[in-house]
């Protein structure tokens, strides 16, 4: 069992060390082009850092303001009937907006219920099987300058319900 953890912390050494072997072999001026694509980077984080501001000041208002406790409540009596457990609508609303606010309140359900219950593990689980719908689709378009998304947000709540759905029956089966 051991090797495997020897293996995992030399991935990312031998990865890179790989890509600089690499680039030196196809005479590709390695450093330069590294600096040119942490200029490039940098430039797009200040681009993106309006959004991102905005996103995660909406979701602070949201959650000290208790509308995310209303929320759950009213959308908890309705997902109930189907299996699915009120304390779980603020984690999973919040999730698609921004992953930091979720894990708070990932964290705030594990003081309440506990890492080994139902809802721990519901919550764990949906942690892993979603995304930032929201947050990825407006960095990413807004990097790529795409204005016509299709059926990028059907199709990612799509996913985001499948992942809960299977959070929940994944955890009741543990």
């Amino acid at each position: 069992m051991k090797i495997f953890l020897y293996i995992t912390d030399l991935i990312v050494p031998f990865m890179i060390l790989g890509i600089v072997a690499y680039g030196v072999a196809k005479g590709v001026k390695v450093y330069d082009t590294f600096i040119q694509g942490a200029r490039e980077g940098f430039l797009t984080v200040i681009r993106i850092m309006p959004t991102l501001i905005g996103l995660m000041v909406a979701v602070g208002i949201l959650r000290a303001s208790g509308f995310l406790d209303f929320l759950a409540e009213g959308i908890g009596r309705v997902t109930a009937g189907i299996g699915f457990p009120g304390e779980l609508v603020p984690l999973s609303l919040v999730k698609m907006f921004s992953s930091s606010a979720a894990t708070g309140l990932l964290l705030d359900l594990y003081k309440k219920f506990g890492t080994d219950s139902f809802i721990g593990l519901a919550a764990s689980i949906s942690m892993s099987c979603t995304e930032t719908i929201f947050y990825t689709m407006s960095v990413y378009f807004m990097t790529a300058k795409i204005t016509k998304t299709r059926y990028t947000l059907p199709g990612a709540l799509l996913a985001t319900i499948a992942g809960l759905a299977a959070s929940v029956v994944l955890a009741g089966k543990m």
